[in-house]
C-alpha cells in the first residue's frame, strides 16, 4: 500500500506541475554583437525572415520548406578546418536522432557562398553523410545570407576582412520553432550542449503535443 500511495502521490504531482516551457528568444535578450544594430531593442515579436537559398542539390530552398516544421539552423563554410568539422560531426549525430521524425529538418548556410558552389556542397553532403530528405546546405547571394544571420538568426560578427557583409560565424546552433521563433542557442562544438538541444527539442515538440 505504502508503495502503491507513494507512485499515485507521484503521478498526481508530476500532472499538476507546470508544464515546461522554452524561451522565446528577442534580439534585445542576445549579445549585441551578434545583433544588427536595428534590432538591439527588439523585445517581442522577432521570427526569421523569408528566404531563397540554394541547396547542395541545386534546388531552391525557401521558408515555404520549412513551413510548420521544428529546425535547427547554423552558419558554416566547406573548408573551414577549425570548428565547422566538430560542428558538422554534431549536426550528423542530431540527424540521426531525428531521422524518423517527420517534424523536424536541419538547415547549414554557408558564409562563403563565393566558394561554397553547388558542386562543393554536394562534395561535402557526400563526404560527411547529410542525408537531403532531412538536411538542407545552402548557399546563394550573401547580402541575403549576412542580413539573414545578423537580423534573424542573431548567429554571426561582423569583425572580419572589412568586406562588405562580411561575417564571422559561431559555433550556435539555433532551435526554430514552428511559428518561426528562436528557442534557444547552443554550442554546437559542445557535447553537453547538444544533448541539451536534444531535450529541449523534446520539451518543445511536446507543446505541440497540448491539448
Amino acid at each position: 500500500m505504502l508503495v502503491l500511495s507513494a507512485i499515485i502521490i507521484y503521478l498526481m504531482y508530476d500532472a499538476l506541475s507546470p508544464q515546461k516551457r522554452l524561451p522565446v528568444y528577442q534580439p534585445s535578450m542576445v549579445n549585441p554583437a551578434l545583433v544588427d544594430s536595428t534590432l538591439l531593442d527588439v523585445k517581442k515579436y522577432h521570427t526569421i525572415a523569408d528566404f531563397e537559398l540554394t541547396n547542395q542539390n541545386g534546388k531552391q530552398v525557401s521558408q515555404k520548406d520549412y513551413k510548420g516544421k521544428i529546425y535547427i539552423a547554423d552558419f558554416f563554410f566547406t573548408t573551414c578546418p577549425s570548428i565547422c568539422p566538430i560542428m558538422t560531426k554534431n549536426m550528423v549525430a542530431i540527424q540521426d536522432e531525428i531521422l524518423t521524425d517527420t517534424d523536424i529538418l536541419l538547415l547549414s548556410h554557408s558564409v562563403t557562398p563565393q566558394i561554397d558552389s553547388v558542386p562543393q556542397l554536394k562534395k561535402y553532403a557526400l563526404e560527411k553523410g547529410v542525408i537531403d530528405s532531412k538536411w538542407n546546405l545552402v548557399t546563394g547571394d550573401k547580402k541575403q545570407i549576412y542580413e539573414l544571420a545578423r537580423k534573424s538568426y542573431l548567429a554571426v560578427k561582423t569583425d572580419g576582412d572589412g568586406g562588405p557583409y562580411d561575417m564571422i560565424h559561431t559555433e550556435n546552433f539555433i532551435l526554430v520553432d514552428k511559428e518561426k521563433r528562436i528557442r534557444g542557442f547552443y554550442d554546437g562544438t559542445n557535447r553537453e550542449e547538444i544533448a541539451k538541444l536534444m531535450e529541449d527539442l523534446a520539451i518543445l515538440k511536446a507543446t505541440y503535443n497540448d491539448p
